[in-house]
């Protein structure tokens, strides 16, 4: 093994997931970060909050990401103090879509924003890398989303309950992470809505299993 982890850059080369249902989102991400070829940590948390109902997940480079979820935690604040009531979650997607669209050309950042609001309930939107901004029924993201394509057109149907959202971000979670080097550790998810917000965490040893080849 080289020792490239000397040198690079701490990166959530990852699986994100988010997926809308009738009343609010489900969002799931893996936990590993690699520098090089190293694992750095195995059990990061790439779901962060933005406000109190507005999440991000963070894939590409974690110093950047981290960064650009730092500065949309700052200015929603501020924007939720000069309204006086909680910020939209369209307003969120679409200061992550600048900060990455303006500094596309120095930043490696993809992130999925999703959340609930009273306007427009649960959300999603999807911020790939360049700064693209569309709202999905559901959205996927990071090295792990490649494989998982096809499952995810198949198994999707409009109108899921939250407990099929939750089920469908686990499995394919975990069909990710099972496939990609990059992904790994543990399934953390966060339930959004009306009520407020929920986290669960599945380790490692209980992942949802398809194969052992």
């Amino acid at each position: 093994m080289s020792n490239d982890w000397r040198t690079s850059e701490h990166m959530t080369g990852t699986s994100i997931m988010a997926v809308e249902y009738d009343g609010g989102v489900v969002m799931g991400a893996d936990s590993r970060t690699s520098t090089g070829q190293y694992v750095a940590n195995r059990v990061s948390d790439k779901i962060t909050s933005v406000t109190e109902k507005i999440y991000v997940c963070r894939s590409g480079s974690a110093a950047d990401t981290q960064a650009i979820s730092d500065f949309v935690k700052y200015y929603m604040d501020m924007h939720e103090m000069e309204i006086g009531e909680e910020p939209m979650v369209r307003t969120a997607s679409t200061l992550v879509q600048r900060l990455i669209y303006q500094n596309k050309n120095a930043f490696m950042a993809g992130m999925i924003v999703a959340g609930w609001d009273e306007d427009r309930g649960g959300q999603v939107f999807s911020i790939p890398l360049g700064g693209a901004r569309v709202r999905q029924p559901f959205a996927i993201g990071g090295s792990g989303s490649t494989y998982i394509y096809a499952h995810c057109d198949a198994t999707y149907k409009p109108k899921m309950t939250k407990e099929e959202c939750l089920e469908f971000v686990q499995n394919a979670l975990a069909l990710a992470m099972a496939r990609d080097g990059s992904s790994g550790g543990v399934i953390r998810t966060v339930i959004i809505n009306k009520d407020g917000v929920e986290r669960n965490m599945i380790p490692g040893n209980s992942l949802p299993r398809f194969s052992e080849v």
